[in-house]
């Protein structure tokens, strides 16, 4: 799974007179990353088994790491694969982002995910040669879902990498299954992002998550902290995945360009997008980090559905911040 900015999650429970809340609390390793999920009841309840069993059925339809799953199946060529809902759900939110980012959300961009080193395929030399022949296979428009659930290439060499909303998408899940339980109250963090439900009625108040500064060194430094009530998060950097070439010593980050076939090492450091899922939140949040800072600016005025945080340089080189209106109204004090 792609590397983001880790969101700290900040839960303080303090000792409480009211016995009919409960705190319960489930960590655990997923999705190539750990979780941290919290939820609040009258009970003692362990969701543990149900929550892990959500993550291994997202991770068995979408992860590009198993060898037996269905993208990997669809990857490697297999044109019988019937998709599941979840693998469709994915597809056509994909779709939408694709289309309304101009390209920068592209999710057919695996092949140059693997070449560049950050997937799970053979990582390859690359000159422009190479990375011209690998933007043949790129583009969402080239892909799409027949009547019989199958998914259908203009080119069999297309290769899909949901990676960058796959763990928004996951998050979600874990949320639904919480909230058909019946839960009112609860939090669900897996690799700093997060899906908050109601508030921390312990605290009678909302949920409060720190976001990472990117500039941080030798370790972990808080930019800010925000209160989240019913809405999810995500946040994506370069600062802490990218892969130094051993022999010329360069530099290259995670972010896929999708429409020049290049990583992307831009003047932003870091974003965070507050929508109304995860798996919305995670893909743009990957879409903005693609583009230039204008482009990002000028999508972001223009989308009700987004909150955004963005951490960049300007051309002087200084540090600057952008937030929407929104995002300020919930920045704690």
């Amino acid at each position: 799974m792609r590397s983001c900015i880790t969101v700290v999650l900040i839960v303080l429970f303090f000792s409480c007179t009211n016995k009919e809340i409960v705190k319960n609390q489930v960590i655990g390793e997923a999705l190539g990353t750990s979780y941290n999920i919290i939820y609040l009841a009258d009970r003692q309840i362990d969701y543990k088994s149900e929550i892990d069993s959500v993550f291994s059925v997202v991770n068995q339809s979408l992860s590009t790491y198993i060898p037996t799953s269905d993208i990997s199946r669809i990857n490697s060529g297999d044109t019988t694969i019937q998709i599941d809902h979840m693998f469709k759900e994915v597809f056509v939110l994909s779709k939408e982002i694709y289309e309304a980012t101009n390209g920068y959300f592209d999710p057919t961009v695996g092949n140059l995910v693997n070449a560049w080193g950050f997937g799970p395929e053979e990582q390859m030399v690359m000159d422009s040669v190479k990375v011209d022949s690998l933007l043949n296979y790129v583009g969402f428009d080239k892909v799409q879902i027949s009547s019989e659930n199958i998914i259908v290439k203009e080119d069999a060499n297309i290769y899909f990498d949901f990676n960058a909303i796959a763990k928004g998408y996951a998050i979600d899940r874990v949320a639904a299954m919480l909230n058909d339980k019946g839960l009112q109250n609860f939090l669900v963090e897996v690799g700093g992002e997060i899906v908050a439900k109601g508030t921390n009625v312990v605290k009678n108040k909302p949920w409060v998550v720190g976001i990472d500064d990117p500039e941080a060194v030798g370790g972990r430094e808080l930019k800010l902290l925000i209160n989240l009530e019913n809405k999810a998060l995500a946040s994506s950097g370069n600062y802490r995945k990218y892969r130094i070439d051993s022999i010329t010593g360069k530099r290259y980050v995670h972010t896929i360009d999708p429409i020049t076939g290049y990583t992307k090492d831009s003047n932003t450091l870091g974003v965070t997008i507050i929508a109304e899922n995860c798996a919305l939140a995670d893909a743009y949040a990957t879409a903005f980090m693609a583009m230039d800072l204008d482009e990002a600016f000028k999508l972001i005025s223009s989308n009700e559905k987004l909150e955004a945080y963005i951490v960049y340089f300007d051309n002087k080189g200084e540090t600057k911040e952008f937030l929407t209106a929104g995002f300020k109204r919930i920045v704690a004090e």
